[in-house]
């Protein structure tokens, strides 16, 4: 028989599952990958970044092999978790930081307004391809005050510019 290793890594989480017999969104995440829920143009509902300290997120990790007490591991129970209503038509976007960290809110906030109620999987899969490129773009730019560098400077860490990062979109409709 073969020896298993374990693997070792790490990752942010965010999960979110619609009952739709309550209208009613349950969400668990941890670290900063995130959601926000769109209605009326205006956000309901959002996601809170954790950090350990700046540029350090929560992360599910299994550490390699005697390094336990030397890397930061968070547990599935660190995540944090709502449950709340959501109506016909709102928009649920959930995205890896290298979207929050480079797109500010109201740039999202003007591409998710024109989905509100859409039903077109090709214009959802559309809107959430402009937000990756949106956001793929601004991490490039050098001299963009990204979300990202905002706050950097609130963290007396002189920044400008994108953050290259991981980037990934998952948007959706509610329709009950």
């Amino acid at each position: 028989m073969e020896q298993k290793k374990p693997i070792l890594g790490s990752s942010t989480a965010c999960v979110l599952i619609l009952n739709r017999e309550t209208s009613t969104v349950h969400t668990a995440n941890i670290g900063d990958s995130g959601f926000m829920v769109v209605r009326e143009g205006e956000i309901v509902h959002k996601s809170e970044e954790q950090q350990h300290y700046f540029n350090t997120p929560f992360q599910l990790s299994l550490p390699p092999p005697g390094h336990g007490p030397n890397v930061l591991s968070d547990s599935p129970e660190s995540a944090d978790t709502m449950s709340f209503p959501v109506q016909e038509g709102d928009v649920i976007l959930i995205a890896t930081d290298g979207v929050f960290d480079n797109v500010p809110e109201d740039l999202m906030l003007q591409v998710l307004r024109d989905v509100e109620g859409e039903h077109d999987p090709v214009k959802l899969q559309m809107t959430a391809n402009t937000l990756a490129l949106m956001a793929r773009t601004l991490s490039l730019n050098s001299e963009f005050l990204s979300p990202f560098a905002i706050s950097a400077r609130r963290n007396n860490i002189q920044a400008r510019g994108g953050k290259p990062d991981d980037i990934t979109v998952v948007l959706a409709t509610v329709t009950m």
